[in-house]
């Protein structure tokens, strides 16, 4: 696929040149568009360039990163925080951000990060069934984790470990392999683009799947999960989860 556009901000000019370093050096897809420092340049960059993706510091003098996003009527970038303080990842799932990278950012981490974005931006049905095909290996990296804020602050967790997720109104229940469920107030839908590259399934309106946790597919429309829950498959998504389990 053609080089993804990229615009970089932040206001501490030696982060902005590490970044845009590592990007040039360890991201050949990506292509750095323009930098800046202030908020109000940025976003008229932004709307002038219309790239792919807006790699956007949080803390900033004047505007915060989080109050940018808010302004960027019209504009449809991904945005991928970049922060050293972790306690704004709240604001950032709140915000439906693509990705969340914490400063330092180390080069795996990044690289990670474009590969989730180079693999959304696909997207039709044939690559998303391809890509769900994957191996484990391939598909979750040993550091990938989702943020997810519960009660008394914000844990996380890795993706391979959550086993399904299922809607409950306004709020999703995250089911874990190795962890007590937890209730966190965030749509289903959400947690189905942030988990669009890895191997899950959205098998009903109400539920979404890990594919490495299913231990049989009954066929008159229900997934046994490998710790016995039964989840139903509903009737529109049937012939394309069949399609992807029959390899």
């Amino acid at each position: 696929m053609a080089a993804l556009k990229a615009i970089l901000v932040d206001d501490e000019i030696s982060s902005l040149q590490n970044l845009a370093q590592k990007i040039t050096q360890f991201c050949p897809n990506i292509t750095v568009l323009a930098t800046s420092r202030d908020p109000e340049e940025a976003i008229e960059l932004i709307r002038q360039h219309q790239p792919d993706v807006v790699f956007l510091d949080i803390e900033m003098p004047g505007m915060s990163g989080l109050r940018m996003v808010e302004k960027l009527e019209g504009c449809n970038p991904e945005i991928i925080f970049t922060t050293a303080y972790t306690h704004y990842a709240v604001d950032a799932i709140r915000l439906s951000a693509f990705d969340y990278l914490t400063k330092p950012i180390g080069i795996t981490d990044l690289q990670n990060a474009v590969n989730r974005l180079e693999e959304a931006k696909k997207g039709n049905v044939k690559e998303k069934i391809e890509l769900l095909k994957q191996t484990p290996e391939d598909s979750f990296r040993a550091n990938d984790k989702i943020a997810v804020s519960g009660n008394d602050g914000i844990d996380f967790f890795e993706i391979r470990n959550i086993a399904r997720i299922e809607s409950s109104g306004n709020y999703s229940i995250l089911h874990f392999s190795n962890a007590k469920s937890m209730t966190v107030t965030r749509l289903l839908k959400d947690f189905e683009e942030m988990l669009l590259p890895y191997r899950f399934f959205r098998i009903h309106h109400s539920h979404l799947i890990n594919l490495d946790y299913i231990k049989r597919y009954i066929r008159s429309g229900q997934v046994v999960m490998q710790n016995d829950d039964v989840i139903d498959v509903s009737r529109r998504k049937k012939e394309e989860f069949v399609k992807l389990i029959s390899g």
